[in-house]
């Protein structure tokens, strides 16, 4: 079979062959990590090197990729095409924070997985933080036979589907590369399906890496039918598999009962309107605006999968056709495309997405921190203003770099990552400042002597206190010479998904550059637009991965 087509019974006439090779691109992305050259494209899914440019070119052009010199690089906003899967599944919504309850009682990381379709994929996880803690990250795949969850899901397997299992045994570039050899596990496998068929539960003593150990419950629905499994996961220097199944199995077992009361509830009476389709998606740009290397069909194949999301799990052509504003026959041959390739799953007349969908990179992405999402942005910056700039976050009174891109000047600032400052003396910490509410604010300078840094300084706190107040409505805040003399500099905040600042980008120059004035004019709107690419990709990146800010 190609490698390019992986499923079905869609006869090839049906399916839209530019919308297969757009997504084998991503997959070989997603398999090297996010990043790899355009001719190791080329080698990797046999295309042409001019399809591999016209589809490189479709996906940069919709958010999903950059193109940074010869290499074509994952972008974040890809996540948007797990987030539909995962907003449309509701397991993450609605069972997430039992699982995070569940880790915080037994100090232990645990997950949440799903059946893809001989293997196991993670939807959710609640990690504690350790020297030896867990890697494992939303949307990646294991082999059932490797973990707890496969024997708890093989346990509802039919015989198909065994010797399915059988015949994939042999090494499988789906599955993530793991330090023990491909056939770990494969020999116990059934033994430990029929014992988790008898006792409700399963173990994984050691069978991914040497060290870590995991029990797991199934999580049904109002049916009976197994929907996910919810893991406990530790490691051997904590916990043997006897003691790890005394401590948690009675805490897990409450949590799997208090999980499937839930899904079993009815939708309350208030619940959300279907969330709207991400604007640029509902309506592919045409190839009149994008250029001859727009390939329209690819565009339009990933903006059905964007029809789907929370309220709108099962949905009909017709639906999905006026989602996303397609013809009806043009909807039809994306999803049955899909369908063929294994992200669209079809019962009757209705369409769902399923797990797959997070092997388009969303495991790779949903690691990036902040500063990582963020450079790009600031690099585009500094080639647009001429002038340096950068990240920082609040670390109690002071400010800490997180990125920062310089501009080539025979007198330029020297910073670097890692370098901290008053937060009362610059404007990134002043936008910081402003963004926290009045008594954290207040707390955080409360008995805070505010030493002159220079002779503009300010030093009273009763005036830093209006200026605070001021930049919280402006949005904006400039600090001319108050850190150093000659140091003039520019930022603006940047919020998370629920409207918290969470960082500030600034552009800081010497002051004989421009006037306060110039800066504010020339820099200001730059600046901002900046700040919303960052926040679109963090608030894609950030809506279901937990985004770490250094």
């Amino acid at each position: 079979m190609s490698p390019l087509c992986t499923a079905t019974t869609t006869p090839p006439g049906e399916t839209v062959g530019p919308l297969v090779r757009g997504l084998a691109v991503l997959r070989e992305l997603a398999a090297a990590d996010g990043r790899r050259s355009l001719s190791d494209l080329v080698r990797a899914t046999g295309l042409a090197r001019s399809t591999v440019d016209r589809v490189a070119g479709t996906l940069a052009h919709s958010g999903y990729v950059r193109v940074e010199g010869r290499d074509a690089v994952l972008a974040p906003r890809l996540m948007e095409l797990g987030n539909a899967y995962l907003s449309s599944c509701r397991l993450p919504d609605l069972l997430g924070p039992a699982a995070d309850g569940l880790a915080d009682g037994l100090d232990e990381s645990v997950s949440i997985a799903v059946p893809d379709p001989d293997g196991v994929r993670f939807v959710h996880q609640a990690p504690r933080r350790r020297a030896m803690s867990l890697t494992f990250r939303i949307g990646d795949l294991l082999p059932a036979e490797r973990c707890a969850p496969g024997a708890l899901f093989a346990t509802g397997w039919s015989e198909s589907e065994w010797e399915h299992w059988r015949h994939r045994r042999t090494p499988d570039a789906r599955f993530r590369a793991l330090p023990h050899g491909d056939g770990e596990g494969a020999e116990s496998f059934a033994p430990r399906t029929a014992a988790a068929r008898e006792r409700g539960w399963s173990v994984d003593d050691q069978l991914i890496e040497p060290g870590l150990i995991a029990i797991a419950m199934p999580v049904r629905d109002a049916t009976g039918r197994q929907v996910c499994a919810i893991s406990v996961v530790s490691h051997t220097s904590r916990h043997s598999v006897r003691s790890l199944r005394e401590r948690a199995l009675p805490r897990l077992r409450e949590t799997v009962a208090a999980a499937q009361d839930i899904l079993a509830a009815p939708a309350p009476q208030d619940a959300p309107r279907p969330e709207a389709l991400p604007p640029a998606l509902s309506a592919p740009a045409p190839k009149q605006e994008a250029g001859v290397r727009f390939v329209e069909s690819l565009a339009r194949g990933l903006a059905v999968l964007t029809a789907f999301g929370a309220g709108r799990a099962q949905l009909p052509l017709t639906a999905v056709a006026e989602a996303t504003g397609l013809a009806r026959a043009t909807a039809r041959r994306a999803l049955l495309t899909l369908r063929h390739l294994g992200y669209v799953a079809q019962e009757d007349t209705l369409f769902r997405l399923t797990p797959r969908v997070l092997e388009l990179g969303f495991a790779h992405l949903s690691g990036l921190t902040l500063p990582e999402i963020a450079r790009p942005h600031l690099v585009e910056l500094v080639e647009r203003v001429h002038d340096s700039a950068s990240m920082a976050v609040l670390t109690g009174d002071e400010i800490q770099y997180v990125a920062r891109v310089p501009t080539v000047r025979v007198m330029s600032v020297d910073i670097t990552p890692g370098t901290r400052f008053p937060a009362y003396a610059t404007s990134l910490g002043r936008v910081l400042l402003a963004g926290l509410p009045g008594e954290e604010r207040a707390a955080r300078l409360a008995g805070k002597e505010l030493r002159p840094l220079t002779r503009h300084t300010v030093t009273s706190a009763d005036r830093l206190a209006g200026l605070l107040d001021r930049i919280g409505h402006a949005g904006y805040a400039l600090v001319d010479e108050e850190l150093e003399e000659g140091l003039r500099s520019l930022a603006v905040p940047v919020r998370d998904r629920k409207g918290h600042v969470v960082a500030a980008l600034n552009v800081s120059m010497h002051a004989s550059r421009r006037t306060a004035e110039n800066a504010r004019r020339e820099l200001l709107p730059a600046l901002r637009e900046t700040a919303a690419r960052v926040e679109a990709d963090l608030h894609a990146a950030g809506r279901y991965a937990r985004i770490r800010t250094v």
